[in-house]
């Protein structure tokens, strides 16, 4: 063994402590070294002016490893060979970005300095390599049952939602009322200009921040916004309609995404490196158009042992699908199909062949029930084209699924026979209430149709529906909870089914709230709901407080011609943070503004302009005691935090 003041390292294999003497040099080279599976893990410290410093991008095999580390103007790569009580390395370096020409004639590193080096087993270090070893970066592992209980450790952000019942709810309070006025940016990152919009709500574990733009992930420190390290997927051969991805999941040490070729990729959390690579579906059959084909753009959500995943491409000729797969091997588990087949159940409300191809896609993020092991999804419009049947099931639902099996054990349909578009794909929100005097397991559920619904989440039982924008479309509810459609409702978007023949359907197209998801305060009791009111004259965006046990509004905060696709974030300490999309001018989207409310009365308590639109879910973190809130526009994710 060796140990030091800081760290304990067991010798064997690569792992251990390693020195290079260098002839005239007063101090050695030397090096610690922890493996995590394939993950190269440590510090070096280069002769007597060198202090201990982290090594990164560090693999090994066994058999071979690799790393790097900055050492002044340098960026050193070591590439070694390990025998019994040797490691044979040879180096290359690289100018650093930022820094003065690198001296030529430095002996360690200069242009004729020694390429190759031995470095041999030592029995100790000196304390400034150990310590630089002891707090280097080490390896996340987020085991199911960190994701069961997120409230325990609230400085991380461990799913999209930032726990599994979808709530969006932090119990942080270092920022308040009071004091967030102090708040200022604190660093920034910025992808490339592509078009494509960034709509990720990062993750965090441990001081380290997971996002991605498209399908490019990266890797931040969450303290200064440094980059750790980057990976890029390439698509195959098909583009998706949406060109856009709003999250990752993760457990263990492997970070989860969907593509936009419907691929579900695990990558290594640590380094980068992509861990295995299954086709969900087919995005590559030469037939494929544009609007035909299925792709990924949700964060994939961690159940139990499984990765589960839907797919987008509703508005084209597909049929929605939920799968699971194995989170060590990618192979698949389990598939439920949001249009049924011949046989089974809800077939019967397709015609002809309609089924193949009727749409439902999954394109948000489910949540979790242990208790009752169910997950809950919600599903999108039938396929435009097939809309030939009576519900066209699951169309427009929240499907409850057995978590382990895949099986359906309760659905709600929201519009029956949808041909608005108006997707069932917000978030469900999982929480337990007093229900008319008897205490029950709820769903929350702010639709795109307009209505704000609550449903027994054991059961499927409809409890409550409440507009909670202008609706015109329906008058109420039978007593199974069916909506019952105005005389000459719509059969589509521009069918006038007024008595004057003039009214449109209300809430709109667009509808009442979209993908951008909701938040819950169980302090407040309030649900906090971005809404459009598409009707109104001019039409504006708002971020609205529901009442989940009347279903009425308390408050709401509206920004005229404007969307608020952020989402919202709500914590302990009784704030709502929430992004604009951006105001319009002659139809051209300009400058986000990033806002902090006060969650009981939606008072403006501070506001921030940024540099394009919000799409992104806004989150909240800390790191050493320090909270910070981030969200992105345009093409940068930004970071803010106490002033000083």
């Amino acid at each position: 063994m060796y140990a030091s003041s800081y760290v304990v390292v067991t010798q064997g294999g690569v792992a251990g402590t390693w020195r290079v003497e260098v002839p005239g040099q007063a101090a050695p080279w030397e090096a610690v070294f922890r493996v995590d599976e394939s993950n190269l893990i440590g510090a070096v410290s280069v002769g007597a002016t060198t202090f201990g410093t982290e090594i990164y991008n560090g693999s090994t095999d066994g058999r071979m490893l690799t790393f790097k580390f900055d050492i002044g103007p340098r960026t050193v790569t070591m590439t070694g060979t390990v025998g019994n009580d040797t490691i044979d390395f040879v180096w290359d370096s690289a100018p650093r970005p930022g820094f003065n020409r690198p001296d030529p004639t430095d002996p360690m590193f200069g242009d004729a300095a020694p390429r190759n080096v031995t470095a041999t087993r030592a029995p100790d270090a000196t304390d400034r390599v150990a310590e630089a070893a002891a707090h280097a970066r080490q390896p996340p592992h987020v085991t199911f049952d960190r994701l069961l209980h997120a409230d325990a450790e609230p400085h991380n952000w461990l799913t999209f939602s930032g726990a599994l019942a979808g709530w969006r709810y932090s119990l942080l309070t270092q920022l308040t009322s009071a004091n967030v006025k102090n708040l200022e940016l604190a660093w920034l990152w910025q992808h490339d200009d592509s078009p494509s919009p960034f709509e990720s709500t990062p993750l965090v574990v441990d001081g380290v921040l997971y996002t991605v733009k498209t399908n490019d992930v990266v890797a931040l420190d969450g303290k200064t916004g440094r980059v750790l390290w980057t990976f890029h997927y390439t698509p195959s051969g098909f583009h998706a309609l949406y060109r856009t991805n709003r999250g990752l999941a993760i457990l263990g040490s492997t970070l989860f995404m969907g593509t936009l070729d419907a691929h579900l990729v695990a990558i290594d959390a640590f380094s980068g490196r992509l861990r295995w690579d299954v086709a969900v579906a087919n995005s590559t059959d030469p037939t494929c158009q544009e609007r035909d084909c299925y792709f990924i753009t949700h964060a994939p959500l961690v159940v139990k042992d499984k990765i589960v995943v839907g797919t987008s491409g509703g508005d084209g000729k597909v049929r929605g699908f939920i799968a699971a797969f194995d989170a060590a091997s990618g192979k698949e588990v389990w598939r439920f199909h949001t249009v049924p087949g011949p046989g089974e159940p809800g077939h019967e409300t397709w015609f002809d062949d309609a089924w193949k191809t009727g749409g439902a896609a999954v394109w948000n993020t489910g949540a979790y029930d242990a208790e009752l092991n169910l997950t809950y999804w919600g599903t999108g419009n039938p396929g435009p084209a097939d809309q030939h049947g009576t519900d066209l099931l699951y169309s427009d639902c929240v499907v409850a699924l057995d978590a382990d099996t895949g099986t359906l054990r309760w659905y709600y349909q929201f519009t029956p026979h949808d041909a608005v578009d108006w997707d069932a794909t917000q978030i469900p929100v999982l929480t337990d209430l007093q229900w008319r005097g008897r205490q029950r397991k709820v769903m929350l559920f702010a639709n795109r149709n307009g209505l704000f619904y609550v449903l027994d989440r054991a059961s499927g039982e409809f409890l409550a529906g409440t507009p909670f924008v202008e609706v015109n479309w329906m008058t109420g509810f039978d007593h199974d909870g069916r909506p019952l459609r105005t005389a000459r409702a719509p059969l589509d978007i521009d069918h006038e089914f007024s008595p004057t023949g003039t009214l449109k359907p209300g809430p709109g197209e667009v509808g009442a709230t979209n993908w951008y998801p909701p938040s819950y305060n169980p302090r407040t009791g309030l649900l906090y709901v971005p809404i459009l009111e598409y009707r109104a004259s001019p039409r504006y965006g708002a971020i609205r407080a529901l009442d989940p046990i009347t279903g009425d509004r308390k408050w709401e905060f509206r920004r005229e011609s404007a969307i608020f696709q952020s989402g919202t974030l709500a914590t302990a300490s009784g704030l709502v943070f929430a992004g604009l999309l951006g105001q319009y001018a002659t139809g051209r989207a300009i400058d986000g503004q990033f806002y902090a409310l006060d969650g009981a009365t939606g008072q403006l308590l501070w506001q921030f302009s940024l540099p394009g639109s919000i799409k992104s879910g806004v989150m909240t973190y800390a790191v050493d005691g320090k909270q910070y809130v981030a969200v992105a526009a345009g093409n940068t994710l930004f970071a803010f935090s106490m002033r000083e």
